[in-house]
């Protein structure tokens, strides 16, 4: 009892470190931002774009410095030493909880640009997320739907046309595109249904990446193809923050953007089935170093199931 007490506490500080950080960080933010929507002139934005990466990269400076106070993780990172903040990169990795997304934010900081993702255009008008998201330059993708192109044919392609222009100015502003590929993140109710031939991950969709491609592939460095383990595991992000995760391993596997990976990905079948192949394969490897590093055998994984953790939070734990 005492010691689910400690937890509960230790977890409810770290989220509370965790939100105190985001506020005060949001004090700089939108004034910043409400500068860069009043001025609207190149030279200007350049800089104020300058200060408000100083904003996103002290705001993961300082939820690093959270975690490094409030608890002990042993960390095993291979991949992240010949990276650049002055490259293009898409980032391709397995998703079992939130914590992926501090995991990321800590080995990436200051090795890659900031990571960003594609958003639909209709986001942006999510109360302060949306603002937040067009002033880091978050790309908003338009897409048409397959019922509203077969009554306007005229327009077929035109949504890749659309969100290239928003992405014109990744040209000359280097980016990290993320992507988690299986769309969700990874639970033994979600693994069954799904009926995955991979032990430790759900099915990868090509989608969203053949859109990167299509976008961005001649733009594009390379793919960052990361493998994420926490052996002991699976662990709820709740889990995370209450001190239960002791030891984390990345695998940061760099990738060529190889001619063949960029096609228009919407409108060409046959690229799209190869797509879709190359993202099995790669899933395929990843499912096998990923047992490795838990130390398991492929069939011992995620259909052990969840693990009863002694600070439970179900509603931590029913969020996609």
């Amino acid at each position: 009892m005492p010691g689910l007490i400690l937890r509960t506490l230790l977890g409810s500080f770290t989220i509370t470190l965790f939100t105190l950080n985001t506020v005060f960080w949001s004090i700089f933010l939108f004034p910043t931002t409400f500068l860069k929507v009043m001025l609207p002139f190149n030279p200007f934005r350049n800089w104020i774009n300058r200060v408000l990466g100083v904003i996103a990269h002290s705001w993961i400076f300082c939820n690093n410095q959270a975690l490094r106070i409030t608890r002990r993780i042993e960390w095993d990172v291979n991949g992240v030493v010949n990276l650049s903040m002055n490259s293009w990169y898409l980032v391709l990795a397995n998703h079992q909880s939130w914590t992926d997304i501090m995991v990321l934010q800590k080995i990436f900081y200051k090795k890659i640009p900031f990571l960003k993702f594609f958003l639909k255009k209709e986001l942006i008008w999510v109360p302060i997320l949306g603002v937040a998201w067009w002033a880091f330059d978050y790309p908003f993708m338009k897409r048409f739907s397959k019922s509203f192109l077969e009554k306007n044919p005229h327009l077929a392609g035109k949504d890749i046309e659309i969100t290239k222009k928003a992405c014109h100015k990744f040209k000359h502003i280097p980016v990290s595109i993320m992507n988690f590929v299986e769309g969700t993140r990874l639970t033994p109710e979600k693994h069954a249904r799904q009926q995955s031939p991979y032990p430790n991950l759900l099915k990868p969709k090509s989608g969203g990446v053949g859109f990167v491609f299509s976008i961005m592939g001649e733009q594009l460095t390379s793919i960052l193809n990361v493998t994420i383990a926490y052996p002991g595991g699976p662990y709820s992000f709740w889990d995370f923050l209450c001190g239960r995760v002791k030891k984390i391993i990345v695998d940061v596997e760099e990738m060529p953007v190889t001619k063949n990976l960029i096609g228009d990905y919407i409108n060409d079948p046959g690229h799209k089935e190869w797509l879709q192949k190359w993202m099995n394969d790669l899933w395929q490897k990843k499912s096998e170093k990923l047992s490795m590093m838990m130390n398991e055998t492929p069939s011992v994984a995620v259909l052990s199931g969840s693990q009863e953790s002694d600070c439970e939070a179900p509603e931590l734990r029913s969020i996609n």
